[in-house]
């Protein structure tokens, strides 16, 4: 089940709402009880739907996540129990586990055909990907690492951890949420009308980023980037179609991410943002800083900083960082090479760039910016090298037609489309009403009024238009549920 489904939005959503209200009142009428916690039913209630909304596409692989957040209660349990060598060794019992859990899942296949490929004759298993295994996998390491260090309380009721591993909002796409990002809330949380206006406005937005725009560029991107079409690709559509895929994969992804921000701001858990603008970056060490930061956040505090970070082994600190942001993806070689590919210019900003950069014209650091990144997005869209290959000959020239109609029809026939992407790449959500409430305090009541206002209709035309879209809607996966 995804969030931009008829399905989700006018039964799941609305069924999880009322019965999440009912506890809300069961929750209230036993607050005297000081030694029960504050949100036990809706909490329950909240891990029955999580469990549905990710058995709805994997019916079996729930038990999968079952056992991996089971296994990772026992060992928070252990580690507090213990100390010294112990501790360490729960700690590796833990990061061992959650390792071979994702290692079997996402990466056997793919170790199977390289072994068999350098001439190793072993068997290649054929195991389906679970959904969103990536993401819960990440936050159940965090989970055991922050306990590790003392920067998160252990989890004592196992309830508890599995509400923050399954809670739908953030489960299959997500960002990734840090433990003690949402510890304290998991019991102790409110929902203020300020709150609940600002999650419902921001799960619309994500909604209409989704289906209004990344869904139309998903057509474009697959007329001209598909498989069998890449002997004919013309350089024009070359062109055409991997800035129609920029613009999908950045409104797909930032529009799941909106959407699990607002509803997760509507039942009182604020999770850090996900994106900030990163197409008006300047350079691609500022780019990785804005796109997808809980992820760069996460190899950052885990692995990067740990093996050094910039004092000792840097060259070598940042291509592991980045061969492991590449697998993170997928397990195929083209992930491999896009993710060496932006470490590899990471390394090269930081000697020769950086210290530079202010000599430059900022509109000329955007378009390197923009240029590796769309090239990037080539690697990072086809599963064969050879098809990469076959791009980017025709990216640059080498072969197909210059100039053909079906580019130029492409740009014509959704000239507003294209408008629309490049508008609301850049930092206009204020605009639209997205400033917090605290901004305004101070400010007239004819100004929050209009804010109020302005959110309403964004929200009723995102929802309005998104539903017509997506009444015989048949492409409508969120791409980064793959990952």
């Amino acid at each position: 089940m995804v969030f931009s489904d008829l399905f989700f939005l006018f039964v799941f959503l609305p069924a999880f709402i009322l019965l999440y209200q009912v506890g809300g009142w069961l929750d209230r009428k036993q607050s005297d009880d000081e030694r029960r916690p504050q949100h036990i039913v809706r909490n329950g209630i909240l891990v029955i739907f999580s469990l549905l909304f990710y058995a709805w596409g994997e019916p079996v692989y729930v038990f999968l996540m079952l056992g991996s957040v089971f296994v990772n209660y026992w060992v928070g349990r252990w580690m507090i129990a213990v100390s010294g060598v112990w501790r360490r060794m729960a700690l590796i019992s833990g990061l061992t586990a959650n390792i071979a859990i994702i290692g079997v899942f996402k990466y056997a296949g793919f170790i199977g055909r390289v072994l068999c490929d350098i001439g190793i004759d072993v068997p290649v298993p054929s195991i389906a990907l679970p959904i969103g295994i990536s993401f819960y996998t990440f936050q159940s390491i965090s989970y055991l690492i922050d306990v590790y260090r003392g920067t998160s309380r252990a989890q004592r009721r196992y309830a508890d951890l599995l509400l923050y591993i399954s809670m739908f909002p953030q489960l299959i796409a997500g960002p990734i949420v840090r433990y003690d990002t949402v510890a304290r809330e998991i019991n102790e949380r409110s929902v203020s009308p300020g709150d609940l206006s600002e999650g419902v406005f921001r799960f619309l937005l994500g909604l209409g980023k989704k289906v209004i725009i990344a869904n139309q560029f998903s057509e474009i991107a697959t007329e001209f980037l598909a498989p069998g079409v890449l002997d004919d690709l013309s350089t024009s559509g070359a062109w055409v179609g991997i800035l129609a895929f920029t613009f999908q994969i950045y409104f797909d992804f930032s529009g799941y991410s909106d959407m699990a921000i607002g509803i997760g701001r509507c039942l009182g858990f604020h999770f850090n943002e996900n994106f900030d603008h990163p197409y008006c970056s300047r350079t691609i060490t500022e780019f990785w800083r804005r796109w997808h930061m809980s992820l760069g956040s996460f190899f950052r505090d885990y692995v990067y900083i740990p093996l050094g970070g910039n004092r000792r082994h840097q060259v070598f600190n940042i291509l592991v960082v980045w061969f492991l942001t590449g697998m993170w993806h997928g397990a195929s070689w083209n992930f491999i090479l896009w993710g060496l590919y932006f470490g590899v210019i990471l390394m090269v900003e930081k000697r020769v760039l950086m210290p530079r950069r202010d000599r430059i014209p900022v509109a000329l650091l955007h378009c390197y910016a923009m240029l590796l990144v769309v090239c990037g997005w080539g690697i990072f869209y086809f599963d064969d090298l050879g098809d990469i290959g076959r791009f980017f000959s025709a990216l640059i020239g080498l072969s197909g037609e210059g100039w053909t109609f079906a580019a130029e029809n492409a740009l014509r026939s959704h000239f507003w489309l294209w408008m629309a992407a490049v508008l609301f790449s850049l930092p206009v959500r204020s605009f639209a009403g997205m400033v917090p409430h605290k901004i305004f305090k101070a400010q007239s009541s004819a100004a929050l009024n209009t804010v109020m206002l302005t959110r309403i209709v964004v929200s009723t035309v995102m929802l309005i238009v998104s539903v017509a879209l997506l009444i015989g809607a048949t492409n409508n996966a969120f791409l980064y549920t793959r990952f």
